[in-house]
């Protein structure tokens, strides 16, 4: 039988003795929930847990790209595509997308993730050419106008990525984790580049169509840590991952939940985790917010409970509103200005 551990997190700086850190993050756990199949959590102290488990949980994240992972960090989402679900064809112009990375900069934004293919429910495939065209000459653009930040491109598709760090990427953000184009770990690999790898169950085209799953909190934590091992032995370091569980990629609005309620159990994969709800269905239709522009604070809403489990990076197109959140929840946790 497997069993899992999921630190039960707390924050703040008052913290008794036996309290240990979350990957080097601002949270801590004294005890933890232990998870199998089929059979109702126990709670444990922390000492209790196996020793490679406690040391995946506790060890301090490597910087990605640059940065440290020991505060929160904002990756900026800009949309090349003209049918993005909440921003679709705002940024097709160059000098809007220039002037946009400019602003989420600005506003906070830590790390740039570029996409020129539309991943939401019911999109199509883009051909990789076109992909190519949406995506490179921004990349080559921004750095040309001095923008030093780190950029992460967001495809499935290996030629893509490769065209992509050529232009001055730092970073694959592939929502299938490798699973669509069997090249993608060939490229990572001989790129030396950090990689996202994401959960998803099927294909945009299909993947609301009948989401199921036994315990999905765990049947996500088992296809990650495959698709985390499998990057391994194609010469990925698990140093180099960082892991999202793919909020709304076949997923219903208690999958999403489930996950986010429990999304302290994926530190155990040994990696930083990054979390992508900005915006998304659920938002909408648990907040009662029709419009996907208006969705901005609701998404904070749940990027701060995030951050009081210790996640460490959010993907958000309201940047603004999260340097804002970002601020005032550093403050109240630390008490102090």
């Amino acid at each position: 039988m497997t069993v899992y551990y999921r630190p039960l997190a707390q924050i703040g700086p008052i913290r008794p003795a036996q309290a240990r850190s979350i990957a080097g993050t601002w949270a801590w756990f004294t005890h933890v929930a232990e998870l199998s199949r089929g059979a109702p959590a126990r709670i444990i102290p922390a000492d209790a847990v196996p020793s490679h488990i406690l040391e995946r949980l506790t060890s301090p994240r490597p910087p990605i790209a640059g940065l440290t992972l020991d505060r929160p960090r904002v990756m900026g989402i800009l949309n090349l595509t003209p049918d993005s679900f909440s921003d679709g064809g705002r940024f097709t112009d160059p000098a809007a997308a220039l002037a946009q990375v400019h602003n989420m900069l600005a506003e906070g934004a830590d790390i740039l993730d570029l996409g020129g293919e539309s991943t939401r429910p019911g999109a199509v495939e883009v051909a990789i050419d076109e992909e190519i065209a949406r995506t490179a000459p921004v990349i080559v653009a921004m750095r040309d106008n001095g923008v030093t930040a780190p950029i992460s491109i967001d495809t499935r598709k290996s030629a893509v990525a490769a065209a992509a760090l050529a232009a001055g990427a730092n970073v694959i953000n592939d929502v299938s984790a490798f699973h669509f184009d069997p090249d993608m770990q060939g490229v990572a690999a001989r790129s030396g580049a950090p990689v996202c790898l994401m959960h998803a169950q099927g294909l945009p085209e299909n993947m609301q169509d009948d989401p199921d799953y036994d315990e999905v909190l765990l049947d996500v934590y088992d296809s990650l840590e495959t698709s985390v091992k499998a990057a391994e032995a194609a010469g990925i370091p698990r140093e180099k991952i960082l892991v999202d569980p793919g909020i709304g990629f076949g997923k219903r609005d208690t999958h999403n939940m489930a996950l986010i309620n429990g999304i302290s159990l994926f530190h155990a994969l040994g990696c930083p985790i990054l979390l992508g709800v900005s915006r998304k269905a659920s938002i909408g239709r648990i907040g009662g917010i029709e419009a996907a522009h208006e969705r901005g604070a609701a998404s904070a809403a749940i990027g701060l409970f995030a951050l009081g489990q210790g996640v460490q990076m959010l993907r958000v197109h309201d940047t603004e509103v999260h340097r804002q959140m970002i601020a005032l929840w550093s403050a109240a946790m630390e008490g102090a200005a």
